[in-house]
């Protein structure tokens, strides 16, 4: 058996999920394989919605402009009863919000993940398999089947499974994965509609039968291209798969089957009795039969291995949160093997993955189940709300071990997202800068508000020696991997911040608004984007007992 020498990663999949893995982990200098048993991209549109805070993940990566090149903005959904409109639904959000909901086919997501990938020099290994694994105190052997039929054996740090519903690493794991399966088939189709309905919208046209239910739905998402949808729809009798033996080994009826194919007529026979508005299908892509399944694992990892996106989590494609929550989940994990490998890390760092992202992905599948049977309008919270949730940017982690306590007073606390804002001004951009331009290719950064003459004055404020301070306190506790900026309030002079440290001016007011700043406040956004502080009064004491709490013990702190 051929011999590979140690990397510290192996990612195994390489669908959205596995892609993001690999690419947080080599943007931050880790080296990793990342294998996919198939030999190609599949040129199917699986998952088609891109969430805002997805967008807001991939800004901070540094590949946001390209996703939105390709893609198409999602502006609402036009809903149909028995032919009639109801209310229109608009997907608008806070203007503080940087990104809007999107549609891009999976493949061009993949496409573009994987060309990123390409700059730092890793590329997908098609056609090779995670065949078996075994780990121990120091690492992770697995075995890998290549193109050719001969099989690899690579020594690994840690194992990531992205590998699917039918993940092998899972299954490898002995991890619990209870749930069940819809009753109901679905067909998924890629095509072209010749009708008039604005195409950045999608489209939801149901039948009510005499007794009030629900017993036919047409549900069309828009995708990139002149009138091209992705449409799915309930299947006919002659292909479902459970009459073609198409459910998978494992048990886990999930995803799109083997068997035979709808072709271009079935579709139109749907289309002929549910669109709202006379339309013709033309010039088909694909189509497949699919089945949903509602499953999660009793835990998110195991010693050096863990599982990430529907390895983890499956449950019905209501609101497009499957793939934007995988993707969530690798970008939590990445930075905290990254922080593991470079030695910086406490040794119970590993564990926030389960605690911070298992709680998430059970509210996930459990909303999504609940839609699916009761529909959307049929949830509690109010729109906006609702609309905050669907775009994932209400996801949190308070009561993670990685966060202080959530204070009393209001704005943002430890474990929420980091909110952006807009109007930052520095000394030598002639234009203002957006806080996530700051977060952009950064780690953990320590934001020190505050500084001027007014309202955030009080002892030590004016002169700026509690900010010297605390820039000290944060290199000296972290080991040099927290680094520092300055948000000054519009009224204070220049010479409050020293040392050397970038400082922008909160020129319009909406860092002290969004955050609910009135005085010297310190702020530590971890790299995930989330707050892992929020000091007010900012000691140097309180600082250094929180980054306790991730970082590994200095000689200095």
């Amino acid at each position: 058996m051929a011999h590979t020498y140690a990397t510290d990663v192996l990612v195994a999949g390489a669908g959205p999920v596995g892609l993001t893995a690999a690419l947080e982990l080599r943007r931050r200098g880790v080296s990793c394989r990342i294998v996919d048993r198939l030999p190609a991209r599949l040129p199917f549109a699986k998952a088609v919605g891109i969430q805002p805070r997805t967008l807001e993940i991939w800004d901070r990566m540094g590949l946001v402009r390209t996703v939105l090149d390709a893609a198409v903005p999602m502006r609402g959904q036009l809903a149909y009863v028995n032919g009639a409109e109801q209310a229109r639904i608009e997907l608008a959000l806070p203007p503080e919000v940087p990104y809007g909901f999107a549609a891009l086919p999976q493949y061009e997501t993949e496409r573009i993940l994987d060309e990123f990938l390409a700059r730092f020099a890793t590329s997908v290994e098609r056609g090779t398999e995670l065949v078996s694994f075994t780990q121990d105190a120091d690492g992770v052997t697995s075995r890998l089947r290549t193109p050719s039929g001969a099989e690899d054996e690579v020594r690994t740090r840690f194992l990531i499974g992205c590998d699917g519903a039918h993940s092998i690493v899972r299954k490898g794991l002995g991890l619990g994965y209870e749930g069940g399966a819809f009753p109901e088939e679905f067909m998924l189709g890629d095509v072209e509609l010749d009708w008039d309905l604005p195409h950045e919208y999608g489209v939801r046209s149901m039948h009510r039968g005499e007794d009030g239910t629900i017993d036919d739905t047409l549900v069309c998402i828009p995708l990139p291209g002149p009138g091209r949808y992705r449409v799915s729809m309930t299947v006919p009798p002659e292909f479902s798969a459970a009459r073609q033996d198409g459910a998978a080994s494992d048990g886990v009826a999930h995803g799109l089957e083997r068997g035979r194919a709808p072709g271009l007529a079935d579709i139109q026979t749907v289309l002929d009795r549910l669109s709202p508005h006379p339309t013709t299908a033309s010039n088909m892509r694909w189509t497949s039969v699919f089945r949903i399944s509602h499953r999660i694992v009793d835990r998110y990892g195991d010693g050096r291995i863990f599982v990430a996106g529907d390895a983890a989590h499956i449950h019905p494609p209501t609101g497009a949160q499957g793939m934007n929550t995988g993707i969530q989940d690798a970008w939590n994990l990445a930075w905290k093997l990254a922080l593991a490998i470079d030695g910086g890390a406490r040794p119970d760092l590993l564990a926030s993955y389960d605690a911070e992202r298992r709680p998430v992905g059970e509210e996930v599948v459990s909303r999504t189940v609940r839609h699916a049977a009761e529909g959307v309008q049929a949830d509690p919270e109010d729109k906006a709300t609702l609309l905050m949730r669907e775009a994932q940017l209400l996801v949190g982690y308070r009561g993670s071990p990685l966060v202080d306590p959530p204070g009393e007073g209001p704005g943002p606390q430890p474990g929420d997202r980091a909110p952006d804002c807009a109007g930052l001004t520095a000394p030598i951009a002639a234009y203002p800068l957006r806080l996530y331009d700051v977060l952009r290719n950064r780690g953990h950064l320590l934001v020190l508000y505050g500084g001027g003459n007014g309202s955030a004055g009080g002892a030590g404020a004016g002169d700026g020696r509690w900010i010297d301070e605390l820039a000290r306190t944060a290199r000296e506790s972290s080991g040099d991997r927290v680094e520092t900026c300055v948000v000054l309030e519009p009224d204070a002079p220049a010479a409050a911040c020293r040392g050397g440290l970038p400082a922008y001016r909160d020129t319009g007011g909406e860092f002290a608004r969004l955050y609910a700043a009135d005085r010297p406040t310190a702020f530590v956004i971890r790299p995930d984007g989330y707050l892992g502080a929020r000091l007010s009064p900012p000691t140097a004491q309180a600082l250094r007992t929180h980054l306790a709490g991730t970082f590994a013990a200095t000689d200095q702190g």
